[in-house]
């Protein structure tokens, strides 16, 4: 039996985020195989997270630049750590090479944070969705750097999209071998799902943290809904997300239709409900939880090249993608009015989900991936110097900085 050791920048929360649902899947996925499986991180407990004991996962609070964590490691012996997030791997994985080098060391990207905040630099300087992001200047940034060399140190990482495993491997020239596409695991709600005339008013949803969340509220609020309520003055738009701040509470306008509710204790419940999901997302990366969510409940979208990037692979679209306001609007209201569309729409949605996000396939690549690595680990890493040039420099650096901050705490 395998002992798996997951280091999470965050406690998951699979009602709050995409990030929380994916990793619910993680989890669920390791547990079938029967393995043993310890969750730790150093962040605070929240209302929303997920309760991991009742699951029989085991929990463990850590503290960054701290030698206990050493402690823990060797005692718990595990044969693989998953780092949720690169910032995990810089803060960790050194520890993990230096205590035990035989055990398998993945990095859960969740998605590319670095091309995330690339994109939005560049919707901030420019006003215009970049989907390519062909500026060089991207690969000047720090945050790439960082980013791309914890990919380099692992010795897999899981990349959510197919986009951006073609983006890695074309810009960076990383091997594919040390990627492994692994995107949610999606099953429709086939079943019990209210008509096109039984659904009322438009939803949109996602978590207040995460920018490009508010961004594509702001815009609904200042561009696109105006225009749709003008075609459609009756109907109105229901705004849920976690962790609501007062900057969004305060754009609240009944009379408008523009209702800001926050938390949405059932997200299917609410999405199933409304005719439309609106996903305005001017920025962002990897795929996104609010259109897998819309297209398991048979709701059909209105949504970017941002927002559909790398969730469709050129089957039909599950609504409109649009990139401009006006444009945006009139899909809206066009899926909103027409039954026809509707259902077609719908089904198509139906087809993305059955026929790319299906968990099994997705399980047995996971496992098989680490079964075959664990079994070739040594030639797997003589294959990668760069990873190993990498390890050797940074988390020496990465090493003395942690163990400088531990002894001036103390």
């Amino acid at each position: 039996m395998k002992k798996i050791l997951i280091i999470g920048w965050v406690w998951p929360e699979p009602k709050s985020s995409a990030a929380g649902y994916n990793m619910q899947g993680l989890l669920s996925t390791l547990q079938e195989q029967s393995w043993e499986i310890t969750f730790a991180s150093a962040a605070q407990v929240t209302d929303h997270t997920l309760d991991l004991a009742s699951l029989g996962i085991n929990t463990q609070t850590i503290q960054v630049n701290c030698s206990q964590f050493d402690e823990f490691i060797l005692e718990l012996q595990p044969d693989i750590v998953i780092f949720d997030r690169f910032m995990m791997e810089e803060q960790y994985a050194w520890r993990v090479e230096k205590h035990l080098p035989n055990t398998l060391r993945i990095l859960n990207s969740e998605d590319l944070h670095s091309l995330r905040d690339a994109r939005q630099q560049h919707f901030k300087h420019h006003k215009q969705i970049d989907p390519d992001l062909n500026d060089p200047a991207f690969f000047d940034t720090d945050l790439a750097k960082r980013e791309i060399a914890a990919i380099y140190r692992s010795d897999l990482t899981f990349i959510i999209s197919e986009n951006e495993i073609q983006f890695l491997t074309d810009k960076f020239n990383i091997q594919s071998d040390y990627l492994l596409h692994m995107p949610f695991m999606l099953e429709p709600l086939n079943s019990g799902l209210p008509s096109f005339n039984e659904r009322i008013d438009f939803v949109t949803i996602g978590n207040f943290r995460h920018p490009p969340n508010w961004d594509a509220v702001l815009w609904l609020k200042q561009e696109i809904w105006p225009l749709i309520r003008k075609k459609l003055p009756k109907a109105q738009l229901h705004i849920y997300g976690a962790y609501t701040p007062p900057k969004a509470t305060q754009l609240n306008n009944p009379k408008e239709g523009f209702l800001v509710k926050g938390w949405a204790e059932d997200a299917y419940e609410v999405i199933k409900s409304a005719k439309v999901c609106l996903a305005p997302l001017r920025f962002g990366a990897g795929i996104k939880g609010k259109i897998a969510d819309s297209m398991i409940c048979g709701t059909p979208n209105v949504t970017t090249s941002i927002g559909a990037e790398g969730m469709s692979h050129q089957l039909p679209w599950s609504g409109y993608i649009s990139n401009e306001a006006a444009t945006f609007a009139e899909h809206a209201v066009q899926l909103y009015s027409s039954e026809a569309d509707w259902l077609k729409k719908q089904g198509n949605g139906f087809d993305i989900v059955q026929q790319l996000f299906a968990p099994e396939p997705i399980k047995q690549r996971l496992i098989t991936t680490i079964n075959q690595l664990s079994q070739n680990l040594i030639a797997h890493r003589q294959a990668n110097f760069i990873g190993g040039m990498l390890n050797h420099h940074l988390h020496k650096s990465t090493k003395y900085m942690s163990q400088w901050i531990e002894a001036k705490n103390k």
